[in-house]
């Protein structure tokens, strides 16, 4: 059986770009762990387990694909996992800079970690889930950006999250 390649982030929400990247993992290696990582830094809008349930929706159709979760470092999943190799998407020079000083990181504390990069579909470059999160956040849709379960999952989530502020009452400090 062959090792899965971990393909890893905080996936809120999955977009286009995140499933081309499955895809085409899952093409040339065979099987894909995707892990959503839990991490401190961030204000995710959907939870861990919305985040898994939309990887689980858009990628049902790609044989070999997992998901999981973490809250810890990534090179302590692939030593708790057995695993090695990463699978990181690349939109573009500012982020190959960025992944580039990561997968360094990574190799400082395990030097059996090896990064693979594949360069984003050029219609899908510009795909980012923060710009569709503030897109839908003001009512407006990036067509291409997200599948029909996630952009119904996102006008859901927003139509409670505004909900939920407005009938909360004024904040006090």
């Amino acid at each position: 059986m062959t090792k899965p390649v971990v393909y890893a982030g905080s996936f809120d929400p999955i977009t286009n770009g995140h499933a081309d990247i499955i895809r085409r993992a899952a093409r040339v290696f065979g099987a894909v762990r995707v892990v959503v990582f839990n991490s401190p830094c961030k204000r995710p809008l959907f939870t861990v387990q919305e985040r898994m349930d939309l990887i689980r929706q858009n990628t049902a159709d790609i044989p070999g694909v997992s998901v999981d979760s973490y809250g810890g470092l990534l090179v302590d999943y692939l030593e708790q996992n057995g695993l090695n190799v990463v699978v990181r998407g690349v939109r573009g020079p500012a982020d190959a800079e960025a992944e580039a000083a990561y997968a360094h990181a990574n190799r400082l504390l395990n030097p059996d970690i090896e990064i693979v990069w594949l360069p984003a579909d050029p219609s899908l470059c510009f795909v980012s889930s923060s710009a569709v999160r503030e897109s839908f956040s003001y009512g407006r849709e990036l067509p291409g950006y997200v599948s029909e379960q996630t952009a119904r999952a996102l006008r859901a989530k927003i139509a409670a999250v505004s909900s939920s502020r407005h009938t909360k009452g004024p904040e006090t400090k």
